[in-house]
């Protein structure tokens, strides 16, 4: 009775295994899946790339000029992130604004380490751009980024393109020059800070204004593609202690009553981090008509 027992327990714990082993998939790991993807995109698109090491391709789509960046190196740039393979676009950075970082620094997007950025950047001279495939585990991860909708496991194709400038004061007097010219401003005269202004009526001189001045002025803001972000047709009293450098530096060129358009480079704005709706390293265009003045 024994040796029947036992050879029933052999036979059913036999057949658990089999079943068990039946019920077993083997999952690739996500590397490897990825790669076929990243291959069969390359090869279906005939794209000439790089591999890195570390398991992204790239292709240099501009060299720029000067010399290669290095890790210590200003780099200013634009960047794109879309869907590799069915080509989502799920962020683009505000085209009156950029990014502004040291090479050594740019593998940080939004809180998300992405050194293949960094890397990508040092086979470029200002002005290069270069596009990257990066495969999920690279990327986003198995976690997505819920904020640009990145879903999981995504395959990503990312576009950097850097500027000829490395520093942004210089960025933004290329583009303050290149709007004045575009839209046949004349008399533009390049001020304190790199504030470019036009005086359209100097005011009553018997009522002049200064840097500790209380002044009422009806303005209009824009951003450089025309884009109203702010103003007041009534008129809004303010100090010229509390407001940007912009209006600080330039409203006192004129009186009350006067009139004056000011070009107001970033870093004399709202700088790096922008004041939402504008963006960072935004360029800024107002015009301004003071109505009263308080000394």
């Amino acid at each position: 009775m024994l040796k029947k027992l036992t050879a029933s327990y052999a036979l059913a714990l036999f057949s658990f295994i089999v079943l068990l082993g039946s019920c077993t998939k083997d999952y690739e790991p996500i590397e490897a899946s990825d790669e076929t993807k990243l291959q069969q995109y390359i090869q279906s698109n005939k794209l000439t790339v790089e591999k890195d090491s570390t398991g992204f391709y790239y292709q240099v789509l501009k060299t720029g000029t000067g010399n290669n960046f290095t890790n210590k190196d200003s780099v200013l740039y634009h960047a794109t992130i879309k869907s590799l393979l069915n080509g989502t676009t799920y962020y683009t950075d505000p085209a009156n604004g950029n990014f502004g970082t040291y090479v050594g620094y740019a593998n940080d997007f939004n809180g998300y380490n992405i050194p293949a950025i960094r890397t990508a950047m040092l086979a470029l001279k200002p002005g290069g751009s270069v596009r990257i495939l990066l495969p999920s585990y690279l990327a986003f991860g198995r976690n997505g980024f819920a904020t640009i909708n990145v879903p999981s496991n995504e395959l990503i194709d990312l576009v950097i393109t850097t500027m000829p400038e490395q520093k942004q004061s210089d960025l933004d007097d290329r583009l303050i020059r290149e709007f004045i010219t575009a839209k046949g401003i004349t008399n533009a005269v390049k001020g304190p800070g790199g504030i470019y202004y036009v005086i359209i009526a100097p005011g009553d001189a018997a009522s002049p204004i200064n840097g500790g001045s209380t002044v009422t002025a009806k303005y209009t803001g824009r951003l450089l593609d025309g884009t109203v972000f702010d103003s007041s047709a009534d008129g809004l009293s303010f100090s010229l202690t509390g407001v940007i450098k912009g209006w600080t530096k330039t409203i006192p060129l004129i009186n009350k009553g006067g009139k004056i358009r000011i070009l107001v480079p970033s870093l004399e704005g709202y700088g790096t981090a922008g004041s939402s709706p504008i963006p960072g390293n935004a360029v800024l265009d107002f015009d301004i008509e003071v109505t009263a003045v308080s000394n």
